[in-house]
């Protein structure tokens, strides 16, 4: 196992609430640990354009599964911020970061 740093680029398609913003982040915080934060990563990036990024850390045996793990813990804390799917379309996850003692 090793612990992979993922980025995963969206839009906004509507403006994100404060509210909203701040669930999304404590929902992802776990996610964000040691990797990201020596790296000083944001968790969430938010450009004017309402284009985002979220860097999350994740454990995994391989890449492939790190980004379906990211992926899906990242669809999960929109929803539970009462962000619809379709109001923040993904694109695709980039490995960014490995942490591994191998």
């Amino acid at each position: 196992m090793a612990t992979f740093v993922i980025t995963i680029p969206g839009t906004f398609t509507s403006d994100i609430t404060d509210s909203a913003r701040s669930t999304l982040e404590r929902k992802l915080a776990p996610q964000h640990t040691d990797v990201s934060e020596s790296e000083g990563l944001n968790l969430l990036t938010l450009n004017e354009d309402n284009t985002f990024a979220v860097r999350l850390e994740v454990e995994a045996a391989d890449r492939y599964e790190a980004k379906l793990d990211a992926t899906r813990l990242v669809s999960a804390a929109l929803e539970e911020a009462g962000i619809a799917e379709a109001n923040a379309p993904l694109g695709p996850p980039a490995v960014t970061g490995i942490d591994s003692d191998l």
